[in-house]
């Protein structure tokens, strides 16, 4: 697990100043004021003024801070160090008041203690994560007695059905229920930077059915509140999918219209 984990962060080590300087992350927009947070988050999460928010997986902290702009107060993780000094650095440069902590997710309990009104993750989090079930442990373990776990994530239908981001075919790529090995990847190019070249393309993909996701989290102590599904996704996977006015890319309106997008809001009692 510890080589991949390795693996993986090398790449997203890489990754943050491409990210940084992307389109698609728009930072100087952020800058001026706009809001990363799509409206699936927003409406589903609620009001987080004044509340403490734990962010998993933050990478280089636009959605952290977007959330301090909203009155949480905010704690980033990540466990590349470029994204967390990238996140720091913002963080300074917008006088936005924040904590960034780097560190692999599953060794978090050794650098960070305390519970959090509100545990959050979003948008391709799960499939860098080799073990699900120590994954909702650790969360359940950072939300309060009374407090809220909420995710919005990639569907695990969507890898089955696709395994390239230049195809439009639908079609049953590989198994929903995933293989005790990881999926490799050596392609050039990110999800935001499509021509980017990178020394540390090399990376592994973890697959895990919605079943093991809401199961894990149950046995974890938490309570599921809602589980969503939705035709769309948070940015354009495959070249069909099209940006519509709500933010999201969508399928065409005559094709089989599939889960893309899955949400969960989960309680401790």
């Amino acid at each position: 697990m510890d080589e991949y984990i390795e693996t993986n962060r090398r790449f997203w080590d890489e990754a943050v100043a491409i990210h940084a300087a992307s389109s698609f992350y728009d930072v100087d927009s952020f800058k001026a004021g706009k809001s990363t947070l799509l409206p699936v988050e927003r409406s589903e999460l609620g009001d987080v003024n004044g509340k403490t928010l734990l962010h998993l997986q933050c990478h280089f902290g636009l959605d952290t801070l977007a959330w301090a702009r909203e009155g949480a107060f905010v704690t980033g993780v990540d466990f590349a160090p470029e994204a967390i000094r990238t996140a720091q650095g913002l963080a300074d440069e917008l006088d936005i008041s924040a904590r960034f902590v780097e560190s692999n997710l599953y060794r978090l309990p050794e650098v960070l203690e305390g519970e959090f009104d509100v545990v959050f993750s979003s948008y391709g989090a799960l499939i860098w994560l080799p073990d699900v079930r120590e994954w909702a442990r650790i969360v359940a373990n950072y939300v309060k007695p009374g407090g809220m776990f909420y995710i919005v994530d990639g569907h695990p239908l969507f890898d089955t059905l696709w395994d390239s981001p230049t195809s439009n075919q639908i079609a049953i790529r590989h198994g929903y229920f995933g293989t005790a090995e990881p999926s490799p990847s050596e392609d050039d190019g990110t999800y935001a930077e499509k021509t980017a070249s990178l020394q540390n393309r090399r990376t592994f993909q973890f697959e895990h059915p919605l079943g093991d996701i809401v199961t894990s989290l149950i046995d974890a102590g938490l309570r599921i509140e809602f589980l969503h599904e939705f035709p769309f996704t948070a940015f354009q996977a495959v070249p069909d999918l099209q940006k519509a006015d709500d933010g999201y890319f969508h399928l065409p309106e005559d094709s089989p219209q599939i889960p893309l997008l899955f949400s969960l809001r989960a309680t401790k009692p």
